[in-house]
Order: C-alpha cells, then structure tokens, then sequence
C-alpha cells in the first residue's frame, strides 16, 4: 500500500479491503455536499497555518506526466488588487449588455466575486510550456496540462472546505488584460481567479440555483456506446 500508515478498513460487507471506513465516506459525501462557489467573505485574516495546509492539497494532485504545471500567485498588493477588480468590474458589465428582459435583470443582481472583501486572492496559472514530465500524455491532449490544474484546484478547494474556509473561483474576467497587469510570462495560461476567506454563510446548495438564475439536474445521465 506504500510507505504511509493509512486509516483504510478490512472487509465491510461488500465493501472491498482497502477502502476507508463508512463513517469517512459520509463525511466525504458532506464534505462535497457542502463545498459551495463562495461570493459573501468575513473580513476576518486566514490564519497562515491552515492556508498552507490547505495549498499542500495542490502538491498531492495528480498531473498529466507527472508535469505539475500550476503556477500560483498571491494578489496582495492594492495595486494589483484594484487592477484585478476592474478588470472584473469592465467584463461583468460587458456580460450584463449580453442578456436582457428578466434574464439581465436577474443577472444584474447576482453577486459574482466577492474581490472586495475576501481577504486571501489567488490567481491560478498553467504553463504551457512546463518541461517538467518531457510531454507525457500532453503530446496528443496537451489541454491535459489544464485539466490537472483544474483538478489540483478541486482538491485545494475540498480541503479549505474541511477546514471551514469558502473559495470563490471568479471567472469574468478578460485573461489577457489580468496576465498583463499581473506581468506574468506568456506561456501561463490563466485557470482561475480566486478568493479565499471565511464564508457569511454556510450552505448546502449553489448560490445561483437559490437565486433562480439555473436548476441543478436531479440525476447524472450517461450514454452507453
């Protein structure tokens, strides 16, 4: 099983050795039940200890050949953070002109960054042109080097969950103005823009299907070929 002493369980019914514990299941089944595209921070600071924690997750991710082509940087500075809003505030006024009737108006009322308060901002990288992992499994789908950021920041996001944190990922945004204003090199691509806090409220569901803007699907539907 490797070198770590793992908490997996024996047999349990049908349920194969090797596998962790009923109880961690349903934690888990809660933990990703829970886990919610957070908008409305506290301004209370992140403790720097559990950040951390929390930004390990991102080294355990898997990666397409073992490439690891995340590339993070933190938004403190004013200036970047007044760059980086703008830069939402112009695109999420171009969105707004895109709907209209009821549509724009329901769209207009929407919260989608919570950059003014969320005290910890994370601006998520690919780069393109990593030599690290010499191409593996990126020579035919090289938009797997992508995918494998996107799921290192699935996992990053289940464990600030864990550990009481919300993380909003703001995706109206124009890229190539946040790349230039941010200087970042040309082969990093952006993933996501991300604020990280304490969350106002808890929730169970998404906030966009509370506010009437889309319905969740009931079940997942799969094809057969």
């Amino acid at each position: 099983m490797g070198s770590r002493d793992l908490p997996l369980s024996g047999p349990e019914g049908d349920v194969p050795e090797g596998a962790f514990p009923a109880a961690f299941r349903t934690q888990l089944d809660l933990l990703m039940q829970m886990r919610r595209d957070v908008r409305r921070f506290r301004r209370d600071p992140v403790d720097e200890a559990v950040l951390a924690r929390c930004l390990n997750a991102i080294q355990l991710a898997p990666s397409v050949g073992l490439s690891e082509p995340w590339r993070l940087l933190r938004i403190d500075s004013e200036a970047a953070r007044e760059a980086a809003l703008k830069n939402f505030e112009t695109a999420n006024a171009e969105a707004l002109a895109g709907y209209s009737g009821a549509r724009a108006n329901r769209y207009a009322g929407l919260k989608l960054s919570g950059m003014r308060e969320a005290p910890v901002q994370l601006a998520i990288y690919c780069d393109d042109d990593t030599v690290q992992g010499h191409g593996l499994g990126a020579g035919t789908m090289p938009e797997m080097r992508r995918y494998s950021v996107v799921t290192a920041i699935t996992l990053f996001w289940l464990a600030l969950r864990a550990e009481g944190l919300g993380l909003g990922w703001v995706s109206v945004l124009d890229p190539d103005q946040l790349n230039r204003d941010l200087q970042v090199p040309a082969s990093w691509k952006l993933i996501g823009y991300f604020c990280i806090g304490l969350p106002e409220e808890l929730h169970d569901s998404p906030e966009l299907e509370r506010q009437g803007w889309e319905n969740r699907q009931n079940a997942l539907s799969i094809e057969t070929r």
